[in-house]
């Protein structure tokens, strides 16, 4: 099943931010850091404590965010408040991502790969809207 949810991006204050919002809103908040997954060891050591992954559901409100870790792109308003898309199958999220990537800024466009953790991608659409892909990998687990 694929799911929509709204995607935050943080400049290093993600566990902060969340942790705050879990005050306003209450519900159940998981923190995932960069140190605690497979990923720890490709990325910088000064990522480690970075959170990758940060979920808070609070009845029908759900959101998910991240520290920002892009190598070469910067945070700025605009660019930090995205459109989460995940779960389902590759063959799904890729016609998807391919439908949303008519017209997109390819500068800003990280086609949908297998990582460690399920297929990834992001691209800015031809309207400046950000668009996060996780889901199943393409070849298998």
């Amino acid at each position: 099943m694929i799911n929509l949810t709204p995607f935050l991006l943080f400049d290093g204050d993600c566990a902060e931010a969340m942790t705050f919002y879990q005050t306003c809103l209450g519900g159940e908040l998981t923190l995932m850091k960069v140190s605690d997954t497979s990923m720890k060891d490709q990325v910088p050591p000064e990522h480690a404590q970075k959170i990758i992954n940060a979920h808070l559901i609070s009845g029908d409100i759900e959101f998910t965010a991240t520290d920002w870790m892009h190598p070469t792109r910067a945070p700025r308003q605009g660019n930090m408040v995205c459109m989460y898309i995940n779960g389902g199958r590759y063959s799904e999220l890729r016609a998807i991502f391919d439908k949303l990537s008519a017209g997109a800024d390819q500068a800003l466009l990280d086609d949908l790969r297998d990582l460690p953790f399920g297929s990834y991608g992001h691209l800015a659409d031809k309207y400046g809207v950000h668009w996060f892909f996780q889901g199943e990998k393409k070849h298998g687990v």
